[in-house]
Formats: C-alpha cells, structure tokens, sequence
C-alpha cells in the first residue's frame, strides 16, 4: 500500500481516493496517472460508495507535473502518452457518474488544480494554496482547465490567473468562486465527509441526473435545458414515489 501512487477506501457512503506521492507533493507522473485511472474505476464499480472523496496524502493535494522527472528529458512520444492519459483522468472524473467532492489540503497546482476543478465540489483547507504555473515553466494548462476555469471564476480572473502563473492562497480562491468551502485545516476530512453525507442522504437518482443537467446547461440553450429538466423530472415520476415517501416518514418522526 505504502508504494501505491493512489489509494482507495471507503468510510460508510464515501469512498476516497487519494493521491500518495506525499514526498514529491503528490506531483504527477505516468504511475500516478496510471494508478488514477485504476482507483477511479474501482470507485465507479463500487456500489456501496453514493459520493467520491478526491485527496492528496500529506501537505498537498498535487502539486501538478513533477519537474525533477520532467528535467530528466521526455520524448515527443512521452509527452503525447502523458497528455492522453491526463485528459482521460479527467474525462473519467467528469463522467464517474457520483458526485465527486475535492478535499484539498495544500499545494492544488497546474495539473493538480484541473484536477480539484473536475470535482463538483471543492472543500479547501485554510492552509491550501492554488494557482497555474505553467506558462511560468514553458508549458499550457492541458486538461480542460481553460474551459473549467473560466466556468468558475469567469474570463478575466480565469486569464490573469493563467497568464501571470500566480498562486492565490484558500482565502481568495473560495472569495473568487474557485473553491466552495475553507475550513481549518485540521477540519477537512471531516468536513468533506460530512458533506458526503449529506449528498448520499439524497436521491441517487435525483442527484444524478441533477449533476448531468448543471453540466449540460453549462453548453445548451435555454429551452434545451429546460427540456432535459422536464424530461428528468418525468424519470424521477416514473420511478415511483419510495424515496420521497421514506423522507417524508423521517421528517415526520422528527
């Protein structure tokens, strides 16, 4: 276990997956990725697990590309292979298909900030620190960042962040819409799980098909959201009324 890049269990409703590279801040490389991909599936057969924890063991949640590996020399090939298998790790995130929840503990840099920016939601420790230093070392933001970033924070602050390499620390991130949630550092898990379970409270098939529909809308017009809605809404009908009703019990017994 202590040699595996990423981690996963499950605490009652939640599973976690973390990112275990604590002496290099969790930064990624091909292993990382690899082992991402593999944890991510299993989290997407576990059916015990209603809502995903993302995290990073240690100081950071990832410190995006580690550039002591990046300065030992990559081929074109290399770079071709990592690229794809970055961006499948987030099209894997986007489409797990349970409502992902980023707990972010420190360093959320470059590859590492997309990452906590695929989640739903992003919880961050008072102690987290986020930016994109790529165009600080030569490179681009790759994952769909410019796309996530922009939906977050809205165009201007998506460039300045971009475009000067500058990190911001948990304060400003949750003030600017790019986290959710600071909490003291020593809270995070706890907080993060609690709103796990408080989104498992409520209906897999109300909160999966209402996580589709805020993603689609991101891209559709108007009528056509308000059509996917209303198609959403006559699938929860047709479900049948069980949910609602043993919610409806529980709030009565209270």
């Amino acid at each position: 276990m202590k040699n595996q890049t990423v981690l996963y269990c499950r605490k009652e409703r939640a599973g976690i997956i973390t990112l275990n590279r604590p002496h290099r801040l969790n930064a990624i490389n091909l292993d990382l990725l690899k082992n991402f991909m593999e944890q991510l599936d299993r989290a997407r057969q576990d059916t015990q697990a209603r809502v995903i924890i993302l995290t990073g063991e240690g100081k950071a949640f990832c410190a995006g590309e580690d550039l002591k590996e990046t300065a030992e020399g990559k081929s074109l090939e290399q770079w071709m292979d990592e690229a794809e298998r970055l961006q499948e790790v987030q099209r894997m995130t986007m489409k797990l298909g349970k409502p992902i929840i980023a707990a972010i503990p420190g360093y959320a840099l470059g590859g590492g900030c997309e990452f906590a920016m695929g989640c739903d939601i992003r919880i961050a420790s008072e102690k987290a620190v986020l930016g994109f230093p790529e165009t600080t070392v030569g490179m681009t933001v790759t994952n769909a960042g410019t796309k996530l970033l922009t939906h977050l924070v809205g165009l201007g602050k998506a460039k300045e962040l971009v475009l000067t390499g500058d990190f911001i620390d948990a304060a400003e991130a949750g003030k600017i819409g790019l986290v959710n949630r600071v909490v003291a550092h020593e809270n995070l898990m706890e907080e993060s799980l609690a709103m796990a379970d408080k989104i498992a409270g409520r209906s897999p098939l109300a909160t999966s098909l209402s996580r589709i529909a805020i993603d689609h809308g991101m891209e559709a017009g108007f009528d056509q959201t308000m059509e996917l809605e209303k198609s959403h809404l006559l699938i929860c009908a047709q479900s049948g009324t069980q949910f609602a009703e043993k919610r409806l019990r529980e709030m009565n017994q209270k």
